[in-house]
């Protein structure tokens, strides 16, 4: 968490200060370093059980009980994971395309990178609400420096979302503090509250998390956010960011308010399933390749929560908690699964805008002739997206698929949409910009990818495959504290019974 802070307040000072290339190179040292100590997280971390592991607890304003409070659990970790891994590649990224102030970008993007970290540590709720919203600030510079021409417009109407949205999450937080005495989040998931209680805290939390993810209606801000920023950016965006919302959900809404997640739950999936159908028409009909990359990982998305509120159902249908976790299990599989694709898609927009500085999908056609390796990573990064077996983008769907026949065969219909959906738009945009005739004299002209950019493409390209061909060190890294969150989630908080 504090090695990229640090190190990216390093590259902002120094970087003036020495040349260009020295800056890119201590900047992606940093960023391999984080990455390194984050795999000795993975590696002494213990998956049978539930307790927070590496926890650091110390005083920091007594008089309102707040501590800096840190710790993981099983579905902390792959998110820290998939952050410190993205991060790497964002600074490769931009090791070329990025020349303007190079040394304030690769520093964002360290800042943002140990700013992210602390969310998914976070166990004191005010803890957690100061990172949550610090990270908005080096994303905000990110994309109003080095972003689009409508940049500015973008920068604050992504703000401004995300920001109202944390306020409402806010009075949530101060009004749990009357309840439960503290700051802590052990202590929450203890308070007593009525159901009136619960679904007042549940909406204000919604309306946080929901922009985030971003759920709709309230997802507009993305399709502008990922246009306008620079692809680093974009990258981070969807790898990432939009998994904290999903992170919220977990870790706030369903322990703190089961009794309100549980009625609520049917507005929640209905949200959900217009995200993955509705959502994925819109995609299909856009010109703009971030656009549809940006409005796909909205509806990918849409099985995130699905998985996540469908349990209460399911529990209904089955009165077995345990056949819940597999919806949950295969939303957080899509989480995953998700930054490694839509990470690598926009990538590959970017790779195909550093030479042609068009998005439009009208004027490509034919780069298959004189790019047949990034055509190949595309392809493969396309497929993923359409939920092709043995590749990632297939487990979560297919888990969150299946357990939603134990809901209600009409979830697994609607939700099953989206292999059709995501097939028609992500392959009629690979066939457009790939495949034909060259008809732009300017493809003709186009060069292959070099050394470094394939290092990137093959690097997510054997994440997405040994993540879609061996997901079990993922599943059993994540399964017991998703029982322990399914037991939390089964407790009343207006009763000590059960449901």
């Amino acid at each position: 968490m504090w090695l990229p802070i640090m190190g990216g307040l390093w590259v902002i000072f120094a970087g003036s200060r020495v040349r260009d290339r020295a800056v890119k190179q201590d900047a992606f040292f940093i960023s391999l370093l984080t990455f390194a100590v984050s795999l000795l997280l993975y590696r002494y971390f213990d998956p049978t059980t539930a307790e927070m592991q590496f926890v650091e607890r110390s005083e920091w304003i007594a008089a309102y009980k707040i501590y800096y409070h840190l710790g993981i659990d099983g579905i902390a970790l792959p998110l820290i994971l998939l952050t410190t891994f993205t991060t790497v590649l964002v600074i490769l990224a931009g090791w070329r395309s990025v020349e303007d102030r190079s040394h304030l970008y690769m520093g964002a993007f360290l800042i943002l990178e140990g700013l992210m970290n602390a969310v998914f540590s976070a166990l004191d709720a005010m803890l957690f609400y100061v990172f949550w919203e610090a990270m908005l600030i080096p994303m905000f510079l990110i994309i109003g420096i080095w972003g689009g021409p409508r940049r500015v417009y973008a920068t604050i109407k992504f703000f401004l979302y995300t920001f109202l949205g944390s306020v409402c999450m806010l009075v949530a937080l101060l009004y749990l503090y009357t309840q439960a005495g503290s700051f802590a989040l052990r202590d929450m998931y203890e308070a007593v509250l009525t159901l009136n209680e619960q679904r007042w805290i549940f909406v204000a939390f919604l309306l946080a998390f929901a922009v985030k993810v971003p759920m709709w209606p309230v997802h507009t801000w993305l399709p502008d956010a990922h246009v306008e920023a620079p692809t680093g950016g974009s990258v981070v965006l969807a790898a990432v960011m939009l998994k904290m919302g999903g992170y919220g959900f977990l870790r706030f809404s369903l322990p703190i308010t089961p009794d309100a997640a549980a009625s609520l739950g049917w507005l929640m999936i209905a949200l959900s399933l217009i995200a993955v159908v509705y959502i994925g028409f819109v995609a299909l009909a856009q010109q703009d390749m971030k656009k549809l990359i940006a409005y796909s990982s909205i509806s990918h998305m849409g099985f995130v929560t699905l998985g996540f509120f469908m349990v209460f159902q399911i529990y209904g249908a089955t009165g077995n908690w345990h056949d819940a976790a597999m919806g949950m299990e295969g939303a957080i599989v899509q989480m995953i699964s998700h930054g490694f694709i839509s990470g690598a898609m926009f990538l590959c927009v970017g790779v195909l805008y550093d030479r042609m500085h068009s998005r439009m999908i009208q004027d490509y056609g034919g780069v298959a002739n004189t790019m047949p390796k990034f055509a190949a990573f595309f392809l493969l990064f396309s497929m993923a997206n359409a939920g092709l077996p043995a590749t990632s983008g297939f487990v979560g769907e297919f888990m969150v698929i299946l357990s939603s026949f134990k809901a209600n065969v009409w979830y697994a219909f609607l939700a099953a949409t989206t292999l059709i959906l995501g097939a028609a738009y992500t392959l009629w945009m690979y066939k457009r910009v790939a495949f034909g005739e060259i008809r732009n004299p300017h493809v003709a002209e186009l060069t292959d990818i070099n050394g470094r950019e394939t290092l990137i493409l093959a690097t997510l390209a054997v994440a997405v495959l040994a993540l879609g061909i061996w997901p079990a060190p993922l599943l059993d890294t994540m399964h017991v504290s998703v029982d322990h969150l399914l037991q939390q989630v089964a407790q009343s908080k207006t009763s000590i019974e059960a449901y």
